[in-house]
């Protein structure tokens, strides 16, 4: 958690609980941010939070029952929170505060009910209805019935998703015929009428002949037939299927069968979800899962017709095809599980790839299982990893089905010229948590920043691609590919920090607005003063911007500031405001001053030159990352604020040279003057005194530190202002 997040979640948890006082929300970060330790999930821990937990609760069924819901959706950072939840429950201070907290606010949210009751009477209104809204009524609840498919609107719901964020690039669609075949599927074809009574009951025939009846049945069933005695129940919504054996059956028989029958629900479930999963709006992650599913499930097929092939040969009993299926069983039920979790949790991309993760660790101890859930992993990450390679190595995100944990956003770089509040670098590409694969948790910073890198580069022209580019697989070490992100963000930082440096100067450009809003041009400021006196006298309404611009360039011609390769940068601004009221508006973002200050009639004074003047400079792409309004603005009122100090001390300095006109009179009448000499004096040596500290005691050390900085990190000029 970034501490921009921890400021954020404290200030809204204490705004929930209505804290006031105290320490305020510094004492509460501060405290968080010095005891901050990761938390490794483990299954004791969980599972003892979970039980204590469920001891304090009220109704502990119903926590339970939420907790494996919640479980089966795999929501992230749920045990986290469960074992917080555990830790307040020890914590008797906190349980007291928090349950007088409830208290005060049912208390204010019961008078605020009562208050509005009191204050408005509501007319009474029939609930009656008539015939005809009756019928439109029934008309319309058995339209949506009738069409109330989960699937269906799970899909559309994707699909409205995906194209209002995209209008440009709609899903594809598949035809209405692939949904409205469902002996296209593979699954059971359930008849809403049901069949026909079999001419001779099962049960009624001998204990052989029921067992070959009941083979053949089962062969039918493990593929998604119905058989004459064995038929399969309707499912509703994402239940598990269900079966109708004859009753009739002898009890040893109907056991053998009932032991066999999972395998064919499990079967369906399966089917179920390779078809629902592999439309488009469900991405390519899941695609890839679904694939990889089909293989497999095109061996338990070749396992069934070999299994047929032994029945015609008479070879196959109820208790052989028991022992042939038990192998595949686990298979089966491990799919299906996956399978129902997957559609439980509407998992899509990085989630996928989290669930299969945890899934591919808890069988640790089983290692067909594992090696089950790791064959599943590796092959849903394949287009996952072909994403982030394109990202991590080449700065292109090519995601279509927005499943990639960075998402990017329409924003334009120019912007960063001109507004104070663009946030291009911030924005343009950000994190979406739940898309983040839970083993490339640790690593998500550095893989925003390998391609936000990788793509200013790109921005300006250039074809980047890292020469250490190897294929990103999935695999239980998580270092291989930890080692892989690290190459690829060492590579992207060089390319960033050489082209920033050596091609766009950074350095260079950083110190020529030095020379002009750090006044590091003295010669510079003294023509430049003394050819703009006259003019900088006017209101500011009077000055003439061109004339000012002239002579600046006539300024900057005459001085050691012509060999300055960025001296046509370098620009006139006229700010509307004075520097205090600058500085007053900056303070007053985000706060209840704000409004008010902007708001705020303009002085009756007018403005003159000096009061408004201010530089401005011109920054192109990508130097504006660094370099953008926001710095600029602080370096304006730097600038400011000195250059009305210089004109202070002009303004003292042309006091000395007229006090040097008192020579002509006698010693006696010079007494006079003596106490204003030494009030003059001491002004200038103040004002002289403050201007040295600025410039040399404070922003000299710190620029040095910054260019020293700078070779190892580029981003340094925002901590130096």
């Amino acid at each position: 958690m970034s501490e921009f997040r921890i400021h954020h979640d404290v200030n809204e948890l204490l705004s929930l609980l209505h804290v006031r006082g105290g320490d305020g929300a510094e004492g509460y970060i501060d405290l968080l941010q010095k005891h901050r330790t990761p938390y490794v999930t483990t299954t004791v821990s969980a599972h003892s939070a979970k039980v204590k937990l469920a001891e304090f609760s009220k109704t502990p069924e119903d926590f339970l029952r939420k907790y494996e819901e919640l479980k089966s959706k795999n929501v992230r950072n749920l045990d986290p929170l469960v074992y917080l939840l555990s830790k307040l429950c020890e914590d008797k201070e906190t349980l007291q505060f928090l349950q007088q907290n409830a208290k005060e606010r049912s208390e204010s949210s019961a008078n605020t009910t009562s208050t509005t009751t009191t204050s408005y009477s509501l007319p009474q209104t029939s609930t009656k209805m008539s015939m005809q809204e009756l019928d439109e009524l029934r008309k319309k609840l058995g339209n949506v019935t009738a069409s109330s498919n989960p699937a269906e609107v799970t899909r559309k719901m994707l699909r409205d998703k995906h194209n209002k964020k995209n209008p440009t690039q709609p899903n594809p669609v598949f035809p209405n015929w692939v949904y409205d075949r469902p002996a296209l599927i593979g699954d059971f074809i359930t008849s809403p009428t049901p069949q026909g009574e079999p001419a001779v009951p099962v049960g009624t025939l001998p204990l052989g002949t029921q067992e070959q009846a009941l083979v053949e049945d089962l062969l039918f069933v493990l593929i998604g037939v119905d058989g004459r005695d064995i038929t399969a129940q309707p499912v509703l919504g994402r239940q598990n299927r269900s079966f109708i054996v004859d009753p009739t059956l002898d009890m040893s028989v109907k056991e053998l069968v009932n032991r066999i029958l999972p395998v064919a629900s499990y079967y369906s479930t399966i089917t179920r979800f390779i078809e629902e999963k592999s439309s488009f709006e469900y991405g390519q992650v899941n695609h890839a899962l679904t694939a990889a599913m089909r293989t497999l499930m095109k061996e338990y097929l070749i396992l069934v017709t070999q299994l047929e092939h032994l029945q015609r040969q008479g070879l196959l009993s109820l208790q052989k095809l028991w022992f042939y299926i038990q192998p595949t069983m686990r298979t089966m039920e491990i799919l299906s599980s996956i399978a129902s979790s997957v559609d439980k949790g509407e998992c899509m991309g990085g989630s996928t790839l989290s669930l299969l993760h945890d899934r591919t660790f808890n069988y640790t101890g089983d290692s067909q299982a594992q090696e089950l859930c790791l064959y599943l992993t590796k092959a849903a990450s394949v287009p996952y990893f072909e994403i982030l390679e394109k990202w991590i190595y080449r700065g292109i995100i090519k995601d279509p089905y927005s499943e990639f944990m960075v998402e990017e956003h329409e924003l334009q770089k120019e912007k960063i010229q001109e507004d104070y509040n663009d946030k291009y670098w911030d924005q343009r590409y950000t994190i979406v948590q739940h898309r983040i694969p839970s083993f490339l948790q640790k690593m998500a910073d550095k893989i925003l920043s390998t391609g936000k890198y990788l793509n200013v580069v790109r921005e300006c022209g250039r074809d980047v691609t890292c020469p250490d580019a190897k294929e990103v697989l999935y695999t239980l070490k998580e270092r291989a590919y930890v080692e892989q992100i690290e190459k690829a963000y060492n590579y992207a930082s060089k390319v960033l920090l050489d082209f920033l440096m050596e091609e766009k100067e950074l350095v260079s450009r950083l110190r020529s607005i030095k020379h002009y809003f750090l006044m590091d041009k003295g010669d510079f400021f003294v023509h430049f003063m003394d050819l703009t006196e006259e003019e900088m006298k006017k209101p500011v309404d009077d000055i003439v911007p061109p004339r000012l611009e002239a002579l600046l360039e006539l300024a900057l011609r005459m001085s050691t500031a012509n060999t300055d390769p960025f001296k046509d940068d370098l620009k006139i601004d006229l700010m509307p405001h004075d520097v205090i009221t600058q500085l007053l508006r900056v303070l007053a973002i985000e706060t209840k001053q704000e409004k008010a200050i902007i708001n705020a009639d303009p002085p009756d004074v007018a403005l003159s030159g000096l009061e408004a003047f201010s530089f401005d400079y011109i920054v192109k792409w990508p130097l504006s990352l660094i370099i953008n309004r926001k710095a600029l603005t602080r370096y304006q009122m730097l600038f400011r604020h000195m250059f009305y100090c210089k004109h202070v001390e002009r303004l003292l300095c042309n006091v000395w040279i007229s006090n040097k006109d008192f020579r002509q009179y006698s010693l006696h009448s010079a007494k006079w003057f003596a106490a204003a000499f030494a009030l003059r004096q001491r002004m200038l040596n103040f004002v002289q005194n403050i201007q040295y500290y600025m410039m040399f005691e404070v922003m000299e050390p710190t620029w040095h530190i910054m260019e020293n900085n700078l070779k190892t990190v580029i981003w340094a000029p925002a901590a130096f202002l």
